[in-house]
């Protein structure tokens, strides 16, 4: 659909991501849920085409198209499959705190591999002990000679038991420094001493989420990404491009369910009418149908603000909260359309559990408000 933020290039890129995902993605959807196995397959084929990261510079392997472009293919993966499309979104996160914070000589072999579509990447910062407080950590990494050492959990982690590499939040400093005692560490997922477990979660089974164990986990020290204790600080920069990129996916899912909606109670007839003549049924869809469009605008938005270089993390913080609540509901309104055949095992049922998770991690909607709060009356006048 024609937005003020998309030009005709980032069109022409959104029509060649939407007939890869209906060609290749999407009659694997089910599948892949059934079977908790992400296609390594499809990864390479995306990474062939350009569509893992592509605002990553050339120079380490990405295509240097702005955040909008990561964007547009972000939504047409997702729209077919959110599992895979998690792909996108890792890379994209983890490849920015890469190509910004690590060294070169260390992180370009890994970038070449991420756009390639040859690495899937983790990124680790939830702990047992909680997740909102991301900056109250307990993980614990020590200078050892020429390495960091690595000691604890991580929990809730998406990919866990298959990421070819991690990015670690760890403290370097005192339990009282807080966020300003946070190392980032680039870790790989043969390190001697990591072990994975994986969830039977709910939804996003093909990309699943679990634990990383660290026992003496040692790195080089050059596996370091940004400045000692002050990792958490540099690095979460970049989840404002994140957030912005989980508003589109779920926005991708909720739409596609739409579309189908629309399509199935105008066809479907009680009473002798469609049920799309029904305000009982079409008033709710139109309702939803403004919410979706008006989001998906925001999260746009917050990419065309980063494309800009302009301050985005309100906007960023109200995609996250927003877009994940207003996609369940409105995957749930168009289950409840569908009646029992949308409520038996298949493609809308998969979609209400793929999007609920979204609630749940990076980052809750009660931190999300707080963070538009600070933008709004300061950060005195909302604190902890």
């Amino acid at each position: 659909m024609r937005t003020p933020y998309l030009d005709s290039a980032l069109e022409a890129l959104g029509d060649q991501a939407r007939r890869f995902a209906t060609e290749r993605v999407a009659p694997g959807y089910q599948e892949r849920d059934r079977t908790r196995v992400l296609d390594r397959g499809l990864m390479r084929e995306m990474g062939a085409l350009g569509f893992i990261a592509p605002e990553l510079p050339e120079s380490v392997g990405g295509q240097g198209a702005g955040c909008l472009a990561a964007g547009v293919i972000h939504e047409e993966i997702a729209a077919a499959d959110l599992s895979l499309s998690y792909v996108n979104l890792l890379a994209s996160l983890n490849g920015q705190i890469l190509a910004e914070h690590g060294q070169p000589e260390v992180a370009k072999p890994w970038l070449d591999r991420l756009t390639k579509g040859e690495a899937l990447f983790a990124i680790a910062l939830t702990e047992p002990r909680g997740g909102s407080d991301a900056a109250n950590l307990r993980l614990r990494v020590e200078k050892q000679g020429d390495a960091y050492v690595i000691n604890g959990e991580k929990t809730s982690i998406s990919a866990a038991d298959q990421a070819d590499a991690i990015i670690v939040f760890g403290r370097t400093g005192t339990v009282e420094a807080g966020a300003h005692g946070v190392t980032a560490l680039l870790v790989p997922g043969d390190a001697k001493g990591l072990t994975r477990s994986r969830f039977d979660c709910h939804g996003q089974r093909a990309i699943g989420r679990g634990s990383l164990f660290f026992d003496n986990v040692r790195v080089p020290l050059d596996h370091r990404l940004g400045e000692e204790n002050k990792g958490f600080v540099q690095v979460m920069q970049g989840f404002d491009f994140s957030r912005a990129l989980i508003g589109l996916q779920v926005l991708a899912v909720a739409r596609a369910a739409l579309a189908e909606t629309w399509k199935y109670v105008a066809q479907r007839e009680a009473f002798g009418k469609p049920l799309s003549a029904f305000q009982g049924v079409s008033h709710p869809l139109a309702d939803l149908e403004t919410q979706v469009e008006a989001a998906r605008l925001l999260c746009l938005q917050a990419l065309w603000l980063k494309d800009q270089g302009l301050p985005h993390s309100a906007e960023a913080a109200m995609c996250k909260w927003w877009a994940p609540k207003l996609a369940y509901e409105t995957v749930h309104q168009c289950l409840l359309s569908h009646g029992h055949g949308g409520y038996d095992r298949g493609v809308m049922e998969q979609r209400l559990r793929d999007v609920l998770g979204f609630q749940i991690g990076d980052g809750t909607a009660q931190i999300m408000k707080t963070i538009v709060a600070r933008a709004r009356a300061g950060r005195n006048a909302v604190p902890n």
